[in-house]
């Protein structure tokens, strides 16, 4: 129980990651004042977080079978309440070993491993809104070079774009656009590379390249994208959308809180049936009708997830109440911020000779 204690010892997972100032924020400024102690951990030792915990640690991948031993030493020695995972690739692993960690006392915020599971893979998801009546893009499975040319053919290519991505990925990993909008000298001048945009003789050329991934194909959405961040316990459920106003490489710069119903409900509705537990989150894209429809789960914390903060509801703080035994009852959603603006910059911290801090901006 948080009321037991003074203070509460949190371990997050991938430091490294965008989102860890927001996530870090979160915890240190919680509706409580409850102080918290936050242990990083990342695959890599130059990582910003390393400068914003309290303590730091470098761990291997969760592919690696000493990763969830070496977790376990480091929860011990800093006295860890909760582990909150923030790397996709280590859900379900650490879903599977909650029981060790519980008997080290700990707790860890990651839904069952059926649900995680479920939720992780991009088809599943697609599964789940057909069944939930929330909209989705029409898509095809393409397990060979013959199904993806017939799927994306399906699509109108080449008159229309086609967007194909893998089952299973985080970020923008996977992802590319299939376009045969050619590249002229006033695109090249004008318009910043980013990387996803493709032509299907070059992809091909690409996946001819190794073992062949199963892929989703479907219709390109044109129109603005949301994300909608989730929490979800035992007597409360919220959803927080937001509308993701500029992307740069998968992370969201600009942001806008819209509290849109359809979304709002498609999401409550998908996370029920998905049982995912605690904080978590939906993208949705907007076909050229301006109808939602959902493209994937992140069944962790998101990226940009510190924004619910602002806007009234502290979702990976309320995450960590849930986990330690102190359900949140009630909510009024009428007290979140409609139309909150949130503008991510570009900031740093500077260190001499790795050991003196001098500081952040």
């Amino acid at each position: 129980m948080i009321k037991e204690n003074k203070s509460l010892t949190v371990l997050v997972t991938g430091a490294g990651a965008p989102g860890t100032a927001g996530t870090i924020h979160a915890l240190r400024n919680n509706p409580d004042d409850l102080p918290i102690k936050v242990v990083a951990v990342d695959m890599h030792d130059e990582v910003v977080g390393k400068y914003l915990a309290d303590v730091f640690y470098t761990v291997p991948s969760a592919q690696d079978p000493a990763f969830i031993s070496l977790l376990l030493e480091i929860v011990k020695k800093e006295n860890v309440d909760v582990v909150l995972p923030q790397v996709t690739h280590e859900l379900s692993l650490l879903a599977q070993m909650q029981d060790q960690f519980e008997s080290a006392g700990v707790k860890v915020i990651v839904s069952s491993y059926s649900a995680i599971q479920k939720a992780n893979n991009k088809l599943n998801v697609l599964i789940a809104a057909e069944q939930t009546n929330v909209p989705y893009p029409q898509y095809r499975l393409a397990k060979n070079e013959q199904q993806l040319i017939e799927a994306v053919n399906s699509f109108g290519y080449p008159a229309n774009k086609v967007v194909v991505k893998p089952l299973v990925s985080n970020g923008m990993r996977g992802l590319r656009i299939i376009s045969s909008q050619p590249w002229d000298v006033k695109r090249f001048l004008e318009e910043k590379p980013q990387g996803v945009e493709i032509s299907l003789e070059n992809l091909l050329a690409i996946l001819r390249h190794g073992v062949w991934p199963e892929l989703i194909v479907s219709e390109y959405l044109p129109g603005p994208e949301y994300s909608v961040d989730m929490f979800r316990g035992k007597n409360l459920k919220i959803a927080i959308p937001r509308l993701r106003k500029q992307i740069r490489s998968g992370i969201t710069f600009q942001s806008l809180t819209e509290l849109r119903k359809d979304l709002i409900d498609y999401s409550l509705a998908l996370g029920d049936h998905l049982d995912l537990r605690y904080c978590f989150g939906f993208q949705f894209k907007l076909d050229k009708d301006g109808t939602p429809k959902v493209l994937e789960c992140n069944p962790r914390v998101q990226g940009t997830m510190v924004a619910g903060v602002f806007a009234g509801f502290n979702l990976i703080y309320y995450a960590i109440k849930e986990i330690m035994g102190e359900p949140v009852d009630h909510f009024d959603s009428t007290n979140l911020r409609d139309g909150l603006r949130f503008l991510r910059y570009w900031g740093g911290v500077a260190v001499y000779e790795d050991t003196e801090f001098l500081g952040r901006f």
